[in-house]
């Protein structure tokens, strides 16, 4: 399963064929995931002016990691990984082409393109557990940290390309030219699926067994303290931090008075930060500990959006979501690091879909900010729960020390 790499850096990653496929799948599919993402919040916003209404047609989109990212966890251990992920670009490639058809019909509605997001968002349940994983198996372990990070640089370039393209793309060719061309990307990532060498011994999936499996999962994470902390900071950032960028549409036309390529432009700012936090975690290696660095971008990034739309320009909003970016950066590469290093590889494809799971609080804290943004405006919403957020992030931080130190401790005690 494990390619060997006698190489260091950036030329051994991309030396390793299948690393540089599933590293390009990440790049095709995680562009327009967020190009759709900005579509649909556009669209859904000029056909109905709600900020409501767009915070539900995103939640759909993230809403099947937390009702099916478990399952899917259980599920990638013991289906061929491979397949799952060719099978994804081909759904997404057939969801997009209908909405594309339908908004080149003018029949398109902002329902048509929830429903289309929520198929999505099942086969974005699978990425940690099949892609992502993948990428941190295709090479070996002095590689895999490094090789988690350039994907993660990559994610963040793509969360930086993609609403650019989605603003431009929407001003000039509107809905249909920005689903037409998703489908395309989607399609070539199929093919570049087709190619990937990837051996697995899969082993018969007995449903009767999810339950003991998923237990087996939480038991772990109950016991293990860095993937305990791993979780609590996730979950904490997915609630009451990334769901800002829901209301992006609406803080753009509404507070900065800005055009669609504009708005894609703050859209993509945070991204931006992400890619360049990301490169240099990729040119090295973080000597940082793997809590701090994760806790503290998290805290750093949570303070960069409650500034955002306090920003007394535009510009400067998009400096404070740049800044913000090089802390979700740290965040995103130990989230699946800490995992793909601290864990065996039986139990690892399950502990990467109770990730999923708390990755996809995402939808309620859309649905949280956007319910705010309908009562006090988008700009109340974004500083309130960014404010919580930072205060809890920083509580996580705590306990997840105090647990180390406390584990430290026994370990000492055990070993005298």
């Amino acid at each position: 399963m494990t390619v060997a790499v006698s190489r260091g850096g950036l030329r051994a990653l991309l030396s390793c064929d299948a690393f540089v496929r599933l590293w390009a799948i990440g790049g095709c599919v995680n562009t327009m995931r967020w190009f759709e993402t900005l579509a649909a919040a556009l669209f859904t916003f000029d056909m109905t002016g709600s900020g409501l209404d767009v915070a539900i047609v995103s939640a759909a989109r993230t809403m099947p990691m937390f009702l099916l990212g478990a399952f899917s966890g259980v599920v990638t251990e013991a289906l061929d990984r491979k397949r799952v992920l060719l099978a994804g670009q081909i759904i997404t490639c057939l969801a997009s082409a209908s909405i594309a058809a339908l908004a080149w019909l003018h029949l398109a509605r902002p329902w048509h393109v929830a429903v289309a997001a929520f198929a999505a968002g099942i086969v974005w349940s699978t990425e940690m557990a099949t892609r992502r994983r993948m990428v941190g198996e295709s090479v070996e372990g002095p590689l895999v940290s490094r090789g988690l990070a350039l994907d993660t640089m990559s994610n963040s370039f793509t969360r930086l390309l993609g609403p650019v393209f989605a603003g431009t793309i929407y001003q000039g060719l509107g809905l249909g030219g920005c689903f037409t061309a998703s489908a395309s990307v989607y399609a070539l990532a199929a093919i570049l699926a087709i190619g990937v060498r990837y051996h697995q011994t899969p082993r018969p999936l007995v449903l009767g067994h999810v339950p003991r499996d998923l237990a087996e999962g939480v038991r772990y994470v109950r016991r293990d303290v860095v993937i305990g902390g791993v979780l609590m900071v996730t979950i904490v950032m997915n609630l009451l931090g990334f769901p800002y960028s829901a209301l992006i549409a609406p803080i753009g036309r509404d507070v900065f008075d800005v055009s669609p390529t504009l708005v894609g432009v703050l859209a993509a700012a945070e991204s931006f930060g992400g890619f360049l936090g990301g490169a240099w975690l990729t040119s090295r290696e973080p000597r940082i500990n793997g809590r701090i660095l994760m806790v503290g971008g998290s805290a750093i990034y949570m303070a960069c959006v409650f500034g955002m739309p306090l920003a007394p320009s535009f510009w400067v909003a998009c400096l404070l979501l740049t800044a913000g970016g090089f802390g979700s950066a740290a965040f995103a590469n130990m989230q699946t690091s800490l995992i793909v290093l601290h864990t065996p590889a039986t139990i690892r494809s399950r502990l990467m879909g109770l990730l999923t799971v708390c990755i996809g609080m995402g939808p309620l804290g859309i649905l949280l900010v956007g319910t705010i943004a309908d009562f006090s405006g988008p700009l109340h919403a974004i500083t309130l729960t960014a404010g919580i957020g930072f205060t809890l992030v920083v509580l996580c931080g705590l306990v997840w020390r105090r647990r180390e130190r406390r584990a430290g401790r026994e370990s000492m005690t055990g070993s005298g």
